[in-house]
């Protein structure tokens, strides 16, 4: 069974701070996932979006809190809560508002992949992980937000199973 952490960039003003409508529209976004990636507004992740998490926080102290800066690509955000006539099947989503794109987006420029990989390579190596795989993470996430955060849009996450 596959699960993704999906990733859109949007117009924070283009979104309704409504789950239902919320999941509609990445329901839809998830249906247009090749093109929206080809087109630098959306990417994912299948199953290990923890360990890339797990894999930036080694760029700080292991008891910061979760409003650092390494947090905020994976995790960063608030949680959409469902409406009371919601569909319980829709999936959990968080809003990463532009803000927050912004400082994730600076996080993601300036951390440095090859010495995060010095540091932790050998742990992620032991759990099947390679190099180019956290790296290709890494490049969609930094085009990503990159992009997000010149244009001033908030990301929004939704968890696919």
């Amino acid at each position: 069974m596959s699960i993704y952490l999906h990733f859109r960039a949007v117009g924070r003003s283009d979104i309704r701070d409504d789950h239902t409508w919320l999941a509609a529209f990445m329901s839809d976004a998830w249906e247009d996932h090749v093109d929206e990636c080809a087109a630098g507004i959306a990417c994912s992740i299948n199953k290990g979006w923890d360990f890339v998490n797990d894999f930036y926080a080694a760029a700080d102290a292991p008891d910061a809190d979760a409003d650092e800066p390494w947090n905020l690509p994976i995790y960063g955000g608030r949680p959409v809560p469902h409406s009371a006539d919601a569909d319980p099947s829709d999936p959990p989503l968080m809003l990463l508002e532009p803000p927050g794109v912004s400082r994730a987006a600076h996080f993601l420029a300036t951390v440095s992949f090859d010495e995060l990989w010095n540091v932790v390579g050998v742990r992620f190596s032991a759990f099947g992980w390679t190099r180019q795989e956290l790296l290709g993470h890494h490049r969609d996430l930094q085009g990503l937000y990159g992009r997000a955060a010149s244009a001033g849009h908030a990301v929004v996450k939704a968890v696919w199973a």
